[in-house]
């Protein structure tokens, strides 16, 4: 039986290995960085009920939108976006960039609550997590396609 693709069978078994490994890293690195989105909690549930969050640590998930810097008061905030709302969140870390996909475990705390209802509700960052992922996983697999197509020719 003749071959259809000659070209391929010059493919070396280490550059199968190495693809093969590639894809492994990609798919493993999709899986894992999606935990967190998993975790997430809707914005909305703390927004319109921010008493039931306080003192408490929430992961949230979501686009950045706004970006506020008042250098004055050295007071940095972004607004976080999902599909159920938007929460502004305080920082003392480096804005991300607006349009960012990330995943961010905030305290929720307020002021007081009288009759259950929330006074001066703030959302603190206290960890980020970017999905710088998803480009590594880009540049991976587009240089092992480079490097493929070049063991082909």
């Amino acid at each position: 039986m003749k071959n259809r693709l000659p070209h391929l069978s010059r493919l070396s078994r280490r550059t199968v290995q190495f693809l093969q490994a590639v894809f492994l890293v990609a798919a493993l690195g999709i899986l894992l960085g999606s935990c967190d989105r998993l975790r997430a909690t809707p914005i909305n549930e703390v927004t319109t009920s921010p008493a039931n969050f306080d003192g408490k640590e929430v992961m949230l998930h979501g686009v950045v939108t706004e970006l506020t810097r008042i250098p004055l008061i050295d007071m940095k905030s972004f607004v976080l976006k999902d599909d159920s709302g938007e929460i502004a969140i305080l920082t003392d870390h480096d804005l991300p960039k607006s349009g960012q996909e990330l995943s961010v475990k905030v305290k929720v705390q307020n002021l007081a609550i009288i009759n259950g209802e929330p006074l001066g509700t703030t959302i603190t960052e206290i960890e980020r997590h970017e999905w710088a992922i998803k480009d590594w996983i880009n540049q991976t697999v587009s240089q092992a396609a480079s490097n493929l197509s070049r063991l082909i020719k």
